[in-house]
């Protein structure tokens, strides 16, 4: 019987690193591998993903390190844009080219009604979540029931589609961009519209190009990140400010900061607002996130002292 040999990292010695690293995730590997493989690599203590994506798709997977894990979920709140492709004339059990054909008809559609197709799914829509998802229903995922071929009722959910652009379409083959708002299926969207077309569809490849502010234009590969050296991989890091770079900015002065990061309201001449980002005098630190309620600027996560320094960078002032 042969013994089973696992492959072991060396051990290493793991650092506070503070940063928001832009991964461009390939085809076939898990968020959560591409995570640890990028945490392994730039030896960090402490990281995070901004939103799952299925080993299937790829495109963009910020990774948020030390401090910025703070600011995490504002990633995952943010609307999201991709480019998807969709197999016209043909439904999947997963509906994604993973899963098993259940049924194939004939594609007989004009340009027209493809664009009529996809512009009756823009606006606020509802989704019902694909059984082959990562949802939990008492403790287990989805996918887990769907393996085991459990189908469990699903409510659907409200969903916004920003736009939908028409990138390339001959005959089954048709790749659209796709703006949306967090918690939307493209599997699902694919499904609808190819029932809308009535001919079905499943999704044969999905790339995510952007979250928020935050595009592939400046995201790095596995590869490329496997082949530099420590500082080259450090130097790829964004502040964590770059994860609310399109919020409203509020500046303090030195008294007004430090009374800031301890939890204290402030008083500011700035209209109400939902959510802002918060700097102080020196270098332009960034010290937290917070809202305006009635004139007070009210802190929503803060950082610490020792944060604040880590997360210096010639570049935030954004």
């Amino acid at each position: 019987m042969n013994a089973v040999v696992s492959e072991r990292r060396p051990k290493q010695i793991r650092r506070a690193l503070h940063g928001v690293l832009l991964l461009d995730k390939p085809l076939g590997l898990s968020s959560n591998d591409a995570l640890q493989k990028a945490k392994w690599l730039l030896r960090a203590e402490k990281a995070g993903h901004t939103g799952t994506l299925d080993p299937l798709a790829t495109g963009l997977l910020p990774l948020c390190f030390g401090a910025a894990t703070k600011f995490s979920q504002v990633s995952l709140d943010a609307d999201k844009a991709y480019t998807a492709v969709l197999k016209l004339g043909q439904t999947t059990s997963t509906a994604d080219g993973e899963g098993d054909v259940l049924q194939t008809r004939q594609v007989s559609v004009s340009r027209e009604q493809v664009e009529a197709a996809c512009a009756a799914f823009v606006g606020e829509i509802e989704q019902v979540p694909p059984m082959y998802s990562a949802l939990k229903h008492e403790g287990r995922a989805l996918y887990e029931y769907a393996r085991q071929g459990i189908e469990i009722e699903r409510p659907a959910r409200r969903v916004t589609i920003h736009r939908i652009d028409i990138l390339a379409w001959q005959h089954d083959r048709l790749e659209i961009a796709v703006v949306c708002s967090k918690g939307t299926y493209i599997r699902t969207l694919a499904e609808d519209v190819g029932e809308r077309l009535g001919c079905g569809a499943h999704l044969s490849a999905l790339r995510r190009t952007a979250s928020g502010p935050l595009t592939i234009a400046s995201a790095v590969t596995i590869e490329a990140l496997t082949e530099m050296n420590e500082t080259q991989r450090e130097a790829l890091l964004q502040p964590a400010d770059s994860l609310l770079s399109d919020w409203p900015r509020i500046s303090l002065d030195d008294v007004e900061a430090g009374r800031f990061l301890t939890g204290l309201r402030r008083r500011v001449a700035a209209d109400d607002a939902p959510r802002v980002r918060v700097y102080g005098p020196q270098t332009h630190a960034f010290l937290g996130s917070a809202h305006i309620s009635a004139g007070e600027l009210i802190a929503d996560r803060l950082l610490s002292p020792l944060e604040v320094q880590g997360l210096q960078h010639p570049e935030s002032s954004l």
